[in-house]
């Protein structure tokens, strides 16, 4: 990509931040319109500016997707373009979810700080203008060029993000001394189910780019291979949804049997990925056996030697888990061509 274009591109999106803050801050002002209101709590500027800021990232980013992606789609096979706009949806779902709990969330932060605080409608609509704009910012610029290490980066984001608004909302404070789960129970589960469902979106999308990068080192030869890779991410993805979907208090044997198989199905994800990446690469190896190690070490000091709870052994787990994740993003990037490889079969199932 030459200068020209590039600084085209950033033009670009200069003029869609600025959009974003101006409709932002207009609907944000009609919607607030009234009485001031406080930064968070019900009745506040937090879950109107939520709402906008999330539909406003959403929008930019199938913007820019059509300006700077859409001649794409023009040589590749149905079945190829199919599942890229299959992922650029979900994409624009999680886009939506990341922004809205990413301003709830600071607007409980705020709330705290700023007790007492009431903002009349125009300042509450260029609050929600200010979200707006950074998220459009953001999302357009993914829209532009997004990686699969970009999308890891995400998945953890969010993750952070909805975890830490969850624990804030949750209805029983002393949630950690049994399990994550609990935050999924009682008035303001939304949050975290809510996370657990676009998380499991997200995770089925990073499979769908990690076949993407393994089909532009491998070529058509490795489909077969790269569809299994493919599959078992998404099945992971909806074994994650399914836990967010299926809370504990309501049936907790659906609840317990999606959350084992969301780690069963993680791992056979990471081990047939592996085995599918040329090589496999020696940063890959290194932390997975590193990884593997440190699983045995927290598995054994929390069920032998009781050092600390269930809630900090599935921290431990889950930040492992996505530190593998990162890795292996990271070393495809490395592998995979920046350019786009259209299959030369026509169709799926058939060479």
């Amino acid at each position: 990509m030459d200068q020209t274009q590039r600084m085209r591109q950033e033009s670009r999106a200069v003029w869609a931040t600025v959009v974003c803050f101006l409709v932002g801050t207009g609907i944000g002002t009609l919607l607030l319109w009234g009485n001031p209101r406080p930064i968070a709590g019900d009745g506040s500027v937090g879950i109107p500016a939520a709402a906008v800021a999330g539909a406003i990232a959403a929008a930019s980013f199938v913007v820019s997707t059509f300006l700077h992606r859409r001649g794409e789609h023009a040589s590749m096979p149905r079945w190829q373009t199919i599942i890229s706009a299959a992922s650029a949806v979900a994409l624009t779902i999680a886009f939506a979810g990341v922004t809205a709990l990413g301003v709830l969330l600071a607007s409980e932060v705020l709330g705290v700080g700023l007790q007492g605080l009431e903002l009349p409608a125009l300042g509450g609509g260029i609050v929600t203008g200010v979200a707006s704009a950074v998220a459009g910012r953001l999302t357009f610029a993914a829209g532009i060029g997004l990686h699969t290490a970009d999308l890891a980066t995400l998945l953890f984001s969010y993750l952070v993000i909805g975890t830490l608004f969850a624990m804030l909302t949750a209805a029983n404070p002393r949630w950690w001394e049994t399990n994550f789960s609990q935050l999924g129970i009682g008035v303001g589960s939304w949050a975290f189910n809510g996370t657990l469902v676009v998380a499991g979106v997200l995770i089925a999308t990073v499979g769908s780019y990690i076949g993407r990068d393994l089909h532009r080192i491998l070529g058509d030869g490795a489909l077969g291979r790269i569809a299994w890779v493919v599959a078992l991410w998404a099945a992971t993805g909806i074994a994650l949804a399914a836990v967010g979907l299926f809370p504990q208090e309501n049936i907790v044997l659906v609840h317990n049997i999606a959350a084992v198989s969301t780690l069963v199905l993680f791992v056979a994800s990471g081990v047939l990925t592996t085995t599918v990446i040329p090589g496999p690469p020696r940063p890959l190896l290194i932390t997975t056996v590193g990884v593997a190690l440190l699983l045995v070490i927290a598995f054994v000091l929390a069920d032998s030697f009781n050092l600390y709870s269930l809630t900090v052994l599935e921290a431990i787990v889950i930040g492992l888990g996505l530190l593998w994740l990162t890795t292996l993003v990271r070393v495809l990037a490395v592998l995979t061509p920046d350019t786009s490889r259209p299959s030369a079969r026509w169709s799926l199932l058939r060479g």
